[in-house]
C-alpha cells in the first residue's frame, strides 16, 4: 500500500536576504517523505490568500536555484491550468498557503479540488501546509476566516479524523476556543501546533513532531469522560 503523508503545520516559508521570502526546512523535509530522487515537483497553492500575481512572483523567487521545481496553482479567476487533478497527482509534493480556509474550503470544492486532492494523497503524493494550509485537511479547527473574534470552523475535508488547531503560542484565542469546542464535542480529539511547529501524519497517525526552532510544541487535546479536556504536550524534533 502506498504511503500517505500529511505535514500540517504553522510554518513554512521564512523572510529571504536577497529575496523577499525563502523556502523553510520543512520543504525538504516534503521531499524526503516523497522520496523524491533529483528534482522536486512541488505544487504550492494560495488559493486562502487570495492567489494574488504578486505572491506568485515571490514563490518562485525563493525557490530560484533549489531543487524544487515549482508550479503555483491559482483557481482566481479562473484555474491556470487545463487539468488541475492531474497536475497534483503529477506532482512529488504540495503546500498550501494560509488565509482563509472558509474561503478556501468554498473555491476548491467548486473547482473539485477536495475530491483531488484525496486522490493526490493516495497515490502517494506528500500534502502539507500552513495555518489555514494545515486546518483544510482536518475535520476543522479554529479560524478568522470571519473576523477578528475567532470562530470554529467543521467542514475541513476529513483526511485526518482531528480537529486542529494553529498559531497555538502566539493568537491568545486559540488554545481556549479549542479546548471548548472540544468538550463541547463540536471537534473530536484535536492536535495543535506552536509557530514553527508541524505534525507529521503517516496515514491518520501522528508519527513525528517536526520544528524550525528550537522551544516550541505541539499538543493533543482531548475531552474525558467527565467533560473535562485534558492537554498532552508533544515535544518537537528540531529540524
Amino acid at each position: 500500500m502506498t504511503d500517505r503523508w500529511i505535514v500540517a503545520t504553522s510554518m513554512g516559508f521564512r523572510p529571504g536576504t536577497r529575496t523577499s521570502l525563502r523556502p523553510g526546512p520543512v520543504f525538504d523535509h516534503l521531499a524526503d517523505l516523497a522520496g523524491a530522487q533529483g528534482r522536486v515537483k512541488l505544487t504550492v497553492l494560495n488559493t486562502a490568500g487570495g492567489d494574488s500575481d504578486e505572491w506568485l512572483g515571490r514563490v518562485h523567487e525563493a525557490f530560484y536555484g533549489t531543487r524544487f521545481d515549482v508550479t503555483v496553482l491559482k483557481l482566481m479567476t479562473m484555474p491556470n491550468v487545463e487539468d488541475p487533478a492531474q497536475l497534483l497527482l503529477d506532482s512529488d509534493a504540495v503546500w498550501v498557503n494560509g488565509g482563509s480556509v472558509a474561503g478556501l474550503l468554498s473555491l476548491w470544492r467548486l473547482h473539485g479540488l477536495d475530491l483531488a486532492m484525496r486522490a493526490a494523497w493516495e497515490a502517494g503524493v506528500v500534502l502539507g501546509g500552513v495555518s489555514a494550509g494545515s486546518l483544510c485537511w482536518h475535520v476543522g479547527g479554529t479560524t478568522d476566516s470571519f473576523g477578528p473574534d475567532l470562530r470554529p470552523v467543521t467542514n475541513g475535508l476529513g483526511l485526518l479524523p482531528y480537529g486542529n488547531g494553529v498559531h497555538y503560542d502566539s493568537e491568545e484565542q486559540r488554545r481556549p476556543l479549542l479546548h471548548a469546542l472540544v468538550a463541547d464535542e463540536l471537534l473530536p480529539l484535536s492536535y495543535a501546533t506552536d509557530d514553527g511547529v508541524g505534525l507529521v501524519y503517516k496515514g491518520s497517525e501522528v508519527v513525528d513532531v517536526i520544528a524550525d526552532r528550537a522551544g516550541k510544541s505541539a499538543y493533543k487535546v482531548e475531552r474525558r469522560p467527565d467533560g473535562s479536556v485534558v492537554e498532552t504536550v508533544l515535544s518537537a524534533r528540531l529540524l
